[in-house]
């Protein structure tokens, strides 16, 4: 007998497997939501360029972070740049607090504030057994995104699941906006469905001579029955991605699998969020050695649930 659900209604647990992303109105109150606004502030007057590398971050297929302080992050608290807030002579081109693009990898683990919402939050797990995607997730890593006025820099489209790979993939976002979200700060916009037809055809690994790169999968895991290039092509080109306004405190799911991107923040307005990925554990899905970000013995991966969930939802085929 399935258990009832204790946080999302049943039309948010179908419309998540639907569409492959949910935004949960008002997941984190006021109080919650500014206390976090708070801290990230407080984490960038923090930051100084005193033995920083000047690592810079994007998510595009070239010239990605490969170094260790980007690769021995994951128990750590750093700071990342935008692409352009560092020159030619390797000086920063705009003021400190505005040239860093997030925060990462380890606020969930370090930083009590951050770990209040994330590992010591009924709320987060009522959500998580009600959605069941996952038998035992842990949660792996976390980020404060900072997308600056006039300056914040366009994301392209991706899924989580070729950064954050397991076998089979499981990785799951959690994104909650700080601030108000919208058409001209780069609200997330999605392609509605593109889970069903979007195999995860490469995975973001540690290159074995240093650095990291791109591994093309040649037998990609498929998410549904219908998972040709053409599909997924057509889809995008179609332009059907849905652009999803937040207010703060309002949280949205992220299935592995979904097509999601953000444009550049044209506003005078900044655009600051805190996200957070889980991933089942074994024997349910393999995170491997070749992936960029790896566990420690000092800090493994922390589990969400008490009790794992007896059975998940899988996702159906429309």
């Amino acid at each position: 007998m399935a258990q009832p659900l204790q946080y999302l209604s049943q039309a948010q647990v179908d419309k998540f497997y639907r569409d492959g992303y949910l935004v949960v109105p008002g997941f984190l109150s006021h109080d919650q939501t500014s206390t976090l606004l708070l801290r990230s502030k407080e984490l960038l007057d923090e930051f100084t360029l005193e033995d920083h590398p000047l690592t810079k971050f994007t998510t595009s297929d070239k010239n990605h972070v490969g170094d260790d302080y980007f690769l021995n992050s994951g128990d750590k608290i750093r700071y990342f740049l935008d692409e352009d807030a560092v020159d030619s002579s390797g000086k920063l081109t705009k003021d400190k607090a505005k040239a860093v693009n997030k925060i990462g990898h380890a606020l969930h683990e370090l930083d009590p504030v951050f770990r209040n919402v994330t590992l010591e939050n009924d709320r987060l797990r009522a959500l998580v057994r009600d959605l069941r995607f996952h038998h035992d997730p842990v949660a792996l890593q976390s980020m404060v995104i900072f997308k600056q006025s006039q300056t914040g820099g366009a994301v392209p489209e991706h899924n989580d699941s070729t950064f954050l790979y397991t076998s089979p993939p499981s990785a799951l976002g959690f994104w909650i906006a700080l601030e108000k979200c919208t058409p001209t700060n780069g609200a997330l916009s999605f392609l509605p469905g593109s889970h069903l037809t979007t195999p995860i055809t490469k995975r973001f690994i540690r290159l074995p001579g240093g650095g990291t790169g791109f591994e093309q999968l040649a037998a990609p895991p498929p998410p549904s029955s219908d998972t040709s290039e053409k599909t997924r092509q057509t889809a995008s080109e179609e332009g059907k991605y849905v652009l999803e306004a937040c207010e703060p405190g309002d949280l949205v799911l992220i299935h592995g699998s979904v097509l999601h991107k953000s444009e550049r923040n044209t506003s005078a307005h900044t655009r600051f969020a805190y996200t957070f990925h889980m991933i089942d554990s074994p024997p349910y899905a393999e995170h491997d050695e070749k992936n960029w970000l790896q566990p420690t013995e000092a800090m493994p991966f922390s589990r969400i649930l008490d009790v794992p969930n007896g059975n998940t939802l899988s996702t159906p085929v429309y």
